[in-house]
C-alpha cells in the first residue's frame, strides 16, 4: 500500500531540497564579498567559479554508483553534510587558487546532493504512485528565495565568515534532523533499469535461456536512449535557467531601461513564478499528463522569452519573464524524474550532468551572441531551447509506447 501523500519521508526529503537551495543562495549572495577578499579579477573569478562546476560534474557519476551500492537516502544525508561544511570555506580563502580549491569541494557536495536527492525522490515517487517530483524542486526554489532574502538582509550586519557559518549551522541542523527521519522511514523500493529489465523479461519469458538474450540487450539500449533524450531535455531547460539568472537583470536595465530596483523585482517575479509553477506541478501532471505538461510548459516559456527579449516596455518584459518561469518550472524536475525511472540513480546522474552542463554553457553562449548581435537577440536562443525541450518529451513518450 502506498504511503500517505505527505508522510515523514516526503517531508524530510523536501527539507533536504530546501536547505540545498538555501545553502547555494547563501553562497551566491556573498560572491562579491569573496571576490574582494581574494582580490580577483573578473577572469580569475570566472576560473574559480568554474571549479565549482567541475567539482559537481566530476562527482555526479560517482554518486550515482554510490546510490546503487549503499542506497540513495544515506548518500543524500552524507552529501548534504559535506555541502553544509563546505559552505564555510570560501570565507576563509585568501587567494584565487585557494578559492578554486574550496569551490571544488563545495561543487562536489552540491553535485552529490542533487544526484542523491533526486534519486531518493524518484524512488519515493514510485512508492507514492503520484507524480510529486515538482514539489521537491519547489522546495529547492523556495529555499533559494529564502536564502537570498535572509543573506541579503544579513549582508550589512554580519561578515561573510559569520553569515556563511550560520548558514552551515542551519544546514547541519536540517541534515541531522531530516536525516534521522528519512533514514528511519520505510525504505522505498529502488527504481532502476535492472528492475525494469527483470519485469520486462518476466512478461515475455519463455524460460531461463531468455535471461541474457537479445531482448535484454535491446532493452538496455532503449533505456540509454530514453535517458539521453531526457538528459537533453534537462540541458535545454537548464540552458534557459542559467541564461536568465545571469542576463535577465542586465537586459532589463540596459535594453528595456528599467531601474536597478525594478530589474531586481523582475527577476524576483520570474523566480516566484517558477516556484509557484512547481507547487502546482503535481496537480497539473495528474490533470494534463506529463507529456502534455512538458509540451505546454516549453511552449509557454518560449513565448514568454520572445516577449521578454523583444518587448520595448518594462511591464510587458516582466510579464514575459513570469511566463518563462511558469513554463520552465516543471520541465527539469519531470525530465530528471523520468530519467531516474528509466535508468535508476545512474540515469539521474547522467541527466543531471547534462542539465548542469546546459546551465554552464547558457550564460557563456548568451555572452558571445550578445557581443555579436545584441543581448535581446541572444536571449531569443532561450526560446529556441525551450521549444526543443517541449518537443523532446513527445519523442520519449512515443518511444516508451513503442517499447510496450
Amino acid at each position: 500500500m502506498a504511503d500517505s501523500p505527505w508522510g515523514p519521508a516526503r517531508v524530510a526529503l523536501t527539507a533536504f531540497f530546501a536547505v540545498d537551495g538555501f545553502l547555494f543562495a547563501a553562497w551566491v549572495v556573498r560572491i562579491p564579498d569573496v571576490r574582494s577578499q581574494v582580490d580577483a579579477s573578473h577572469s580569475s573569478l570566472g576560473l574559480a567559479l568554474l571549479c565549482l562546476s567541475i567539482g559537481a560534474v566530476l562527482t555526479m557519476p560517482m554518486i550515482g554508483r554510490l546510490c546503487l551500492r549503499y542506497g540513495s537516502r544515506p548518500v543524500t544525508v552524507g552529501s548534504l553534510a559535506l555541502l553544509s561544511l563546505a559552505v564555510l570555506l570560501p570565507a576563509h580563502a585568501h587567494s584565487v587558487a585557494a578559492l578554486g580549491g574550496v569551490l571544488l569541494l563545495f561543487g562536489a557536495g552540491y553535485g552529490g546532493a542533487n544526484v542523491a536527492m533526486n534519486s531518493a525522490a524518484v524512488d519515493l515517487v514510485a512508492q507514492l504512485r503520484r507524480p510529486v517530483m515538482p514539489s521537491f524542486h519547489a522546495g529547492y526554489s523556495f529555499g533559494g528565495l529564502v536564502g537570498t532574502g535572509v543573506s541579503g538582509l544579513l549582508a550589512g550586519p554580519l561578515s561573510t565568515a559569520w553569515a556563511l557559518a550560520l548558514s552551515a549551522v542551519l544546514g547541519m541542523a536540517v541534515t541531522v534532523g531530516a536525516g534521522i527521519v528519512l533514514l528511519r522511514s520505510p525504505a522505498a523500493a529502488p527504481v532502476g533499469p535492472d528492475r525494469a529489465d527483470r519485469a520486462d523479461r518476466a512478461d515475455r519469458s519463455t524460460g531461463p535461456a531468455d535471461a541474457g538474450g537479445p531482448d535484454a540487450g535491446s532493452a538496455r539500449i532503449r533505456t540509454r536512449l530514453l535517458v539521453l533524450l531526457l538528459g537533453l531535455t534537462a540541458l535545454c531547460t537548464a540552458y534557459g535557467e542559467g541564461a536568465i539568472a545571469d542576463w535577465a537583470t542586465l537586459h532589463l536595465t540596459d535594453d528595456v531601461r528599467a531601474s536597478s530596483v525594478v530589474a531586481a523585482t523582475g527577476y524576483g517575479a520570474y523566480a516566484f513564478a517558477m516556484a509557484g509553477g512547481r507547487v502546482g506541478g503535481t496537480w497539473l501532471s495528474i490533470r494534463l499528463g506529463q507529456d502534455r505538461l512538458m509540451l505546454l510548459g516549453g511552449l509557454t516559456a518560449a513565448a514568454g522569452m520572445l516577449i521578454a527579449a523583444l518587448a520595448p516596455a518594462v511591464p510587458v518584459a516582466i510579464c514575459g519573464f513570469v511566463l518563462v518561469g511558469l513554463g520552465l518550472a516543471n520541465l527539469f524536475p519531470l525530465a530528471i524524474a523520468r530519467a531516474g525511472a528509466a535508468g535508476g540513480p545512474q540515469g539521474v546522474a547522467f541527466a543531471s550532468s547534462l542539465g548542469y552542463g546546459g546551465m554552464l554553457i547558457g550564460p557563456v553562449v548568451i555572452g558571445f551572441l550578445a557581443d555579436a548581435a545584441g543581448l535581446p537577440l541572444a536571449l531569443t536562443t532561450v526560446a529556441l531551447a525551450a521549444t526543443v525541450a517541449a518537443l523532446l518529451p513527445l519523442t520519449v513518450g512515443r518511444r516508451t509506447t513503442d517499447d510496450r
